[in-house]
């Protein structure tokens, strides 16, 4: 049965997640320019990291970042662990979520929102159960209700607990709090990586219904 929108999320989200990143952008501008330039001198170029993720009803689009990794690799030409590409400037570029302000043009562009699930990795389609997948009925997010619950320190089926659990209840109220309890977040500086990765461990499947 196909999902029923309110009256926020058919006619107010997108209008405000265009004007929000289009403001944003403006604004950041000269902050998005030395991150750029700092990049390059640290990592070289591209000073972008484009990745292919799934978005609103699977469909795949072009995500920006800037970059936080070398592309140091080993004698056989395989790129290095994460954890050992990821230097120190990427450490902070992550810490404070400067990497991510990229992002903010695909929201313009309308792959993204500011709030929603965060779009993972297109090999995690075929992995998901059929409540999981519910999460690719609305766009993908800048940040998301699981990330202001707990980021990457939490397990995948609570996060893809919360993501369903955003899906049944967008609202202005409960956008306009994960905007805000972000902000927090990124101060703070919490749930940036989890125990046993430099941000989350991959996704293996599931079959636990959310």
């Amino acid at each position: 049965m196909k999902r029923k929108k309110g009256f926020y999320e058919r006619f107010i989200k997108r209008p405000q997640d265009f004007v929000l990143s289009g403001i944003a952008l403006i604004l950041l501008s000269p902050l998005l320019f030395i991150v750029a330039i700092i990049v390059g001198v640290n990592l070289g170029c591209p000073v972008l990291f484009i990745q292919v993720r799934p978005g609103l009803s699977e469909k795949v689009f072009k995500m920006y970042k800037f970059r936080t990794m070398t592309d140091e690799k080993d004698e056989n030409g395989e790129l290095l662990p994460d954890s050992v590409r990821l230097t120190k400037f990427g450490r902070i570029l992550r810490a404070t979520s400067l990497d991510e302000l990229p992002e903010l043009l695909n929201i313009l562009c309308g792959d993204m929102a500011v709030v929603g699930p965060r779009p993972l990795l297109v090999q995690y389609l075929e992995l998901y159960n059929e409540n999981q997948k519910r999460r690719h009925e609305v766009r993908p997010g800048l940040s998301g209700y699981a990330q202001v619950k707990g980021r990457n320190a939490i397990s995948w089926e609570d996060r893809f607990k919360l993501d369903v659990e955003y899906v049944d209840n967008v609202s202005f109220i409960g956008d306009w709090k994960i905007i805000f309890l972000t902000i927090k977040k990124v101060f703070m500086r919490e749930g940036i990586k989890s125990d046993n990765s430099v941000t989350m461990e991959p996704f293996r499947g599931s079959k636990i219904e959310c």
